[in-house]
């Protein structure tokens, strides 16, 4: 187990051996107390929270029209998906952000994730039933499949969507503090393997979250819109300089 969340790190960080990588984290966290430290982690924290919970609410919402052994299982083939998803999207992190062009194409892609959800949380139409097992999934918004296969292609679809969505944010909210970076994919991928559904009822409960969490992915993404288009490097402006 050490030995696998050493290579999930220094994949996702991108910052050599265990030393570095434990160095880069105590850094990071010891200077919670400086505006810019305390601002990525409260970022990356909320939106590991939202995302992952409105990832439950979605594949509960595809999976309410199936019978309920049928639905059992859509729901557990949608949450370890999304948790398998967000690993291998947190050991490719850094080689992502560092693709000319994708920084700025992961803040539309958050930018349209940000509309969706806004749409969502005023949406008065429900079109779904709802799951048993997972609460808040009534007011997605979102038809349920209709058959098992219909179900699993749209959770399968839902995922890596809203996988790559999550590792963008966290990675675009946390750029300049890989400590709080790489702390911020461990708690993704934990929270989608035991949390989800927990997380989906609290954000039901409490709407204020939700909202807080809207906030911050649209401030993200309109940072990522802004350096992926200006920076230097890897900006999409500096394809036609």
């Amino acid at each position: 187990m050490t030995e696998f969340l050493t290579f999930f790190v220094a994949a996702a960080g991108g910052l050599g051996g265990p030393a570095e990588i434990w160095a880069a984290i105590l850094k990071d966290f010891s200077n919670l107390g400086d505006p810019g430290a305390l601002t990525a982690f409260g970022t990356v924290i909320l939106i590991d929270l939202v995302l992952a919970g409105d990832n439950a609410i979605v594949v509960g919402a595809l999976a309410a029209g199936l019978p309920a052994d049928q639905r059992r299982k859509v729901i557990l083939i949608g949450i370890g998906a999304a948790l398998v998803l967000r690993l291998i999207f947190a050991l490719l992190v850094t080689t992502l952000m560092g693709v000319v062009g994708l920084i700025f194409a992961g803040g539309l892609l958050l930018l349209w994730v940000a509309w969706k959800f806004w749409r969502e949380l005023r949406d008065d139409a429900h079109q779904s039933a709802g799951s048993p097992e997972v609460e808040g999934d009534s007011d997605s918004g979102l038809k349920p499949a209709k058959s098992f296969a219909a179900a699993a292609w749209g959770v399968a679809a839902a995922d890596v969507s809203m996988s790559l969505d999550n590792v963008l944010a966290v990675a675009g909210a946390a750029k300049d503090h890989p400590g709080i970076m790489i702390v911020g994919l461990i708690v993704a991928v934990a929270l989608m393997g035991v949390a989800a559904n927990f997380i989906a009822k609290l954000i039901e409960r409490y709407k204020w979250i939700a909202y807080v969490g809207l906030l911050l992915i649209l401030f993200v993404a309109l940072k990522m819109i802004y350096e992926g288009a200006t920076d230097p490097q890897l900006g999409v402006l500096s394809l036609f300089g």
